[in-house]
């Protein structure tokens, strides 16, 4: 039996704040067993919690919380095995979200599924990632 590791971000984490959505909605941000980190589905929010208008600050906040959550794994975006994208507006935002996950997974690229889905958590939202990654 492979044991299970629960992520428990640093209160004064700059990506995050804290984490009180994490408290108020009972989940991890990550999870390792078996060889494998799965990273619950990160969105475009600042650390304040108010969320970008543009869909380009939203992906690449996006991004930027799912490094800081590989980074307190030991993990880097080289490690990523599978990412699920959800996009509100696909049409409108798969050529802007390409070029902005090409700047943050360089190499070594995961298994990616692209998913349109009518809303998110909020009605602002416009995109959120979700990923798998291989535990060192």
């Amino acid at each position: 039996m492979s044991k299970i590791q629960r992520l428990r971000l640093p209160e004064s984490d700059p990506t995050f704040g804290s984490n009180k959505v994490f408290d108020l909605f009972k989940y991890s941000p990550a999870v390792t067993a078996g060889g494998l980190t799965f990273i619950a589905g990160q969105v475009g929010i600042r650390a304040d919690g108010t969320v970008p208008d543009s869909a380009e600050e939203q992906i690449r906040l996006a991004f930027i919380r799912m490094g800081a959550i590989l980074k307190h794994q030991g993990l880097r975006f080289e490690d990523l095995v599978e990412l699920v994208s959800y996009h509100v507006r696909i049409d409108e935002q798969l050529t802007l979200f390409r070029e902005i996950k090409d700047q943050f997974i360089t190499t070594d690229f995961p298994t990616w599924t692209i998913l349109g889905v009518a809303s998110l958590a909020r009605p602002n939202l416009l995109i959120e990632i979700k990923a798998v990654a291989a535990a060192k």
